[in-house]
């Protein structure tokens, strides 16, 4: 039975830069070996800044400490299997540290730290045109405060009683 109910993929994406360098990701994807920001699916429960912090931990290895949202991106894709939609939210802050020893997510094939100018010279590898859309909004200084997003947690409904 189809949905009538559409509803869009909710990711995040970490851009995370230190001493001039970029934190990315080298993954397995279905076109070949792509390059990414640390980033993935909102999952059940957490608000969009806990996700940026599990992907980016998931991902890499590195604790991260968001401090800004740098943009929310829609991306419209036509596929064998219909029409998908993706809103992504950007998230910028800082590296706390590697966690020496820690797995990568399957598929992640390793961490890397490249320059903006690295990042453009390999444009052709990026996994979509938002990981240097992301990179120039944030070199741009596009930010807005992390209280201008709020997460609201609902009681559920309690059921009708029978009479």
């Amino acid at each position: 039975m189809k949905s009538d109910t559409w509803a869009p993929h909710v990711t995040v994406a970490s851009v995370i830069e230190a001493d001039g360098r970029f934190l990315v990701v080298e993954e397995h994807t279905s076109s070949g070996l792509k390059i990414n920001q640390p980033a993935g699916h909102l999952e059940a429960g957490e608000s969009l800044v806990q996700a940026a912090i599990r992907e980016t931990l998931e991902e890499t290895a590195y604790r991260f400490e968001p401090e800004a949202l740098v943009g929310a991106y829609m991306t419209h894709f036509t596929r064998a299997s219909g029409d998908v939609t993706y809103l992504s939210f950007t998230f910028c802050g800082k590296s706390l540290g590697e966690m020496a020893g820690r797995a990568l997510d399957e598929g992640i094939v390793r961490a890397m730290w490249l320059t903006a100018d690295e990042l453009r010279a390999i444009s052709e590898r990026h996994r979509t045109p938002l990981v240097m859309q992301r990179v120039d909004d944030y070199l741009s200084g596009r930010r807005v405060p992390l209280d201008f997003i709020h997460t609201h947690s609902v009681a559920p409904v309690a059921p009708l009683k029978q009479t």
